[in-house]
């Protein structure tokens, strides 16, 4: 296994561990004390970060039947599911807070959400790209 298979393989598993705790809190507890609106956005970051999750471990597992590297399209994902669902974590909490933070993650996260396409698009192009092997 590759280091960067390594870090693919960890912050996958992580993305999904958290996904799980974060979906059952938000299944559990905060829907006595998020509006509806709220839960719904929260619903989007955990569906979002446990999907990548679930992607990237799909990667790393055909990553011997690539001919180019997942580095670039790794690191796009990686910032975008942080920063997408990092700041609509942070957007849903910041009332409960007490702080106003909207102005400033809030253009943060289609940011995120635009890595998130890149990485995929530059995964698009290299398997595209890729040589294929005649059986």
């Amino acid at each position: 296994m590759s280091k960067l298979d390594k870090n693919i393989i960890t912050f996958a598993t992580i993305f999904i561990v958290l996904g799980i705790v974060f979906g059952a809190l938000g299944a559990h507890a905060l829907e006595k004390i998020l509006t509806k609106e709220q839960l719904a956005s929260y619903e989007v970051a955990v569906k979002y970060q446990i999907y990548h999750g679930i992607a990237l471990l799909s990667l790393v597992s055909m990553g011997q039947n690539f001919d180019f590297s997942l580095k670039m399209m790794f690191r796009c994902i990686l910032f975008g599911v942080l920063i997408f669902s990092g700041s609509i974590y942070i957007l849903v909490f910041q009332n409960l807070l007490g702080v106003k933070l909207g102005m400033i993650f809030g253009p943060l996260t289609p940011v995120g959400g635009l890595l998130m396409i890149v990485g995929w698009s530059l995964f698009l192009v290299s398997v595209v790209k890729s040589k294929v092997n005649k059986v």
